[in-house]
């Protein structure tokens, strides 16, 4: 890659390991539903300009059955149950945890009727990762945790087909308008639930506030716009190498800023999930970089 297309890479693999570390800061003080309406709410008032300057909000509008079910799996759901999961568990557990979406992508892809086959070197990865998560749950987790994982899991579900929804059913959609729109219309659901309870984000400490603010503005925005010049840069399928990068930074920030302890499941589990996420998502053919809508749109979430 160039010199631009790594400090893109580079930058962008620490800011998505970021969300982990400012969403367990941020429910500490803050009930989740405020923290995913005022991330969105950031995110929305920044991208939205920018989508409309570039166009395409009026192919989103057109498919908007499809925008929405793209819109609960990627934002409106795993959001809020990332920040209910992360009143309970580390952020760097749930980091670790959220590292499963590559094998369910994998396994949906294919029941989806994925044109690539489960080669037994994907197969070997899936099965790598899964001893890796079971090395997680195994010496981690106590049975009072499993709520909180179960959500995790569910965000892991929603992460996984978002991008399938938007591949098949939204290919003519540009990646910033769907994110934008994702936003607002999330925006749009929590605000009777989080508008009342918005004086605890007032409230808060300096250190929440600053964690909701780089939420939405470091987090969603900016990362979005360094996603898509990353895919200009190097294609779509090296811009999402980053999904192997991201666990292992929400592992660090942790264990370095919060303090959280570096313990036997994630000492064994860690480098299991990643190499088992490299191999389970590696390409049976080569694939055009011609193509990166659907690249586009699987990193709207701002994971």
């Amino acid at each position: 890659m160039s010199r631009r297309g790594w400090a893109l890479f580079v930058a962008l693999s620490v800011i998505w390991g970021m969300p982990y570390l400012l969403i367990k800061v941020a429910v500490d003080e803050v009930p989740p539903v405020v923290v995913v309406f005022v991330r969105c709410a950031i995110g929305a008032a920044l991208l939205l300009p920018w989508a409309l300057h570039r166009g395409g909000l009026g192919a989103a509008l057109r498919q908007w059955r499809w925008l929405l079910v793209f819109t609960v799996l990627e934002m409106t759901a795993p959001w809020l149950l990332l920040a209910y999961a992360e009143q309970s568990l580390s952020s760097s557990l749930t980091g670790l945890l959220v590292a499963a979406v590559p094998f369910v992508a994998a396994l949906a892809g294919r029941l989806a009727g994925e044109e690539e086959r489960l080669t037994p070197v994907r197969m070997a990865g899936m099965g790598l990762g899964v001893v890796g998560i079971a090395a997680l749950l195994g010496l981690d987790l106590e049975g009072a945790q499993w709520l909180p994982v179960g959500a995790v899991a569910l965000v892991a579900v929603g992460y996984a087909t978002a991008p399938l929804v938007m591949s098949r059913r939204l290919p003519e959609v540009p990646g910033v308008a769907a994110a934008a729109l994702a936003l607002a219309v999330t925006t749009v659901v929590y605000a009777p639930f989080a508008l009342p309870r918005l004086g605890d984000a007032v409230d808060a400490s300096g250190q929440a506030v600053l964690s909701l603010a780089a939420l939405g503005v470091l987090c969603t925005a900016v990362a979005l716009a360094l996603f898509f010049a990353l895919i200009r840069e190097v294609g779509p399928q090296r811009a999402l190498v980053i999904t192997f990068v991201n666990p292992a930074v929400a592992v660090l920030l942790g264990v370095l800023l919060l303090r959280e302890p570096f313990t036997l499941g994630i000492a064994l589990g860690l480098p299991l999930v990643l190499a088992g996420c490299v191999l389970a998502t590696r390409r049976n053919h080569p694939v055009p970089a011609t193509a990166d809508l659907p690249a586009e749109a699987s990193g709207a979430g701002a994971r």
